[in-house]
């Protein structure tokens, strides 16, 4: 991981608790083998002039129901200038589409004001805001809960 302790910490997660590179692989490797109904997790990488940017993924998948997303601009030069929007405009259809969703819920430590932004940009709801430890790599800390469902996006101009 190129990311440092701060920037990580920022996003509320803590490097110490990040698998190590090659179970990332395994785990990956397995999970682009499923078919999109067995799905535990799906990964969509963003790319610039074909160099890879960041990604958005989705986990806590329930099929034809809704699923959990999260987003990174890995590049620091290319954050807070609205790539994460267009990005994701291109992304959230995809996740509908392809896992059959209901219901998209995103839920970013609160402090982390970028991907806040972005999904009020975007169109999602704010439903509350609440403390948990969000994931396995996160410490306990309080996230903003978003949603959009599949009608919201009908409306949009995605």
């Amino acid at each position: 991981v190129l990311a440092d302790d701060k920037y990580l910490y920022g996003m509320g997660a803590l490097k110490n608790k990040l698998l190590p590179r090659e179970e990332w692989i395994r785990l990956l490797q397995v999970e682009i083998a499923k078919p999109y109904i067995e799905k535990e997790f799906y990964y969509l990488i963003w790319l610039i002039d074909n160099q890879p940017v960041g990604h958005s993924n989705v986990n806590n998948i329930h099929y034809g129901d809704s699923a959990t997303m999260h987003l990174h601009v890995w590049d620091q030069q290319k954050r807070m200038k609205g790539m994460g929007v267009e990005f994701l405009k291109k992304t959230i259809p995809l996740y509908f589409e392809k896992l059959m969703l209901k219901k998209l819920i995103c839920e970013p430590y609160s402090q982390n004001v970028a991907p806040n932004k972005t999904l009020s940009k975007l169109g999602f709801t704010f439903i509350r805001a609440y403390e948990t430890v969000p994931g396995w790599i996160n410490y306990r800390q309080v996230v903003n809960r978003y949603e959009l469902t599949a009608i919201q996006l009908k409306e949009l101009d995605f």
